[in-house]
């Protein structure tokens, strides 16, 4: 399965930008026909985005349509389900299963359904949410959440909600969750610290507002160097033979051994991305 650490939003009524996304390093584009566009041009975008979609290479970008229950909505997923170009929706506002099963009776397998999550009942939802036949992914949307409750602050002031993400994930099977938006784009140091924390909760990918957040994600939200050879030093040890296994002066068991495993698998992705 394709890795995608990081989904770079794009205006979807800005198709002069739609090359430039797709040229950014991002693993996977996310034209917007949401909160990118007002609301009197979104009929108009959405003819723009089908047109781009129908000529695109297979899979080219996923779109976040307008959520379930705006005038929108239906016309969004009527217009692109079934076009080349399309890899996949994201969903915004996401609260119901059958919301995640609508989308999926009209788009083919292989097209992915991220639940973008940034309400509270969502988050009460989310064991069902995320448990909906045909979902991939859950997202944050974190700025959306924050505004509905009056959480100021999007650093540990949501850690409970990023628990619940990724409980919930593995619990449904879903790929590890993606984390929401840094939106200070001119601090590279406030989005190192957001990675450092998406990675260490156990999210997978991050959402991206611009492109020049892009590689800091895909490098923090890949295993460093020394993960890499450290995993590579338990799984040669490991390959030895039955008996206890010391590495670098610590016991090797089988949870370790998968670790490892996993983390070089993640780099085989990350590199094949």
């Amino acid at each position: 399965m394709r890795r995608e650490r990081s989904y770079l939003f794009c205006p979807g009524d800005r198709p002069e930008r739609f090359d430039k996304a797709l040229a950014s390093g991002a693993d996977r584009v996310v034209l917007d026909l949401e909160d990118a566009v007002l609301p009197d041009a979104k009929a108009a975008a959405r003819d723009t985005l089908a047109d781009w979609l129908a000529r695109a290479a297979p899979g080219a970008a996923m779109v976040r349509v307008n959520a379930a229950g705006t005038p929108w909505h239906a016309d969004d997923v009527a217009a692109l389900a079934g076009l080349p170009g399309l890899a996949g929706l994201m969903l915004p506002k996401a609260e119901q299963p059958d919301q995640i099963r609508s989308l999926r009776a009209v788009l083919a397998p292989e097209r992915t359904i991220v639940a973008l999550v940034e309400t509270v009942r969502g988050i009460a939802g989310l064991r069902a949410l995320a448990g909906a036949e045909g979902l991939d992914r859950l997202a944050f949307g974190s700025v959306d959440f924050c505004t509905e409750t009056g959480i100021r602050g999007q650093g540990r002031e949501l850690d409970f909600v990023r628990g619940q993400l990724v409980l919930e994930s593995v619990l449904a099977g879903l790929r590890a969750p993606v984390e929401g938006v840094t939106v200070a784009v001119k601090r590279d140091d406030v989005l190192a610290e957001d990675v450092a924390r998406a990675r260490s909760f156990g999210f997978g990918a991050k959402l991206c507002i611009h492109p020049s957040q892009v590689a800091a994600v895909n490098a923090g939200l890949s295993p460093s160097e020394d993960e890499i050879a450290w995993a590579r030093r338990v799984v040669e040890a490991s390959a030895t033979g039955p008996g206890a296994i010391v590495v670098d002066g610590k016991l090797v068991d089988r949870p370790i051994l998968l670790q490892a495993e996993a983390i070089l698998a993640q780099m085989i992705s990350a590199r094949g991305a």
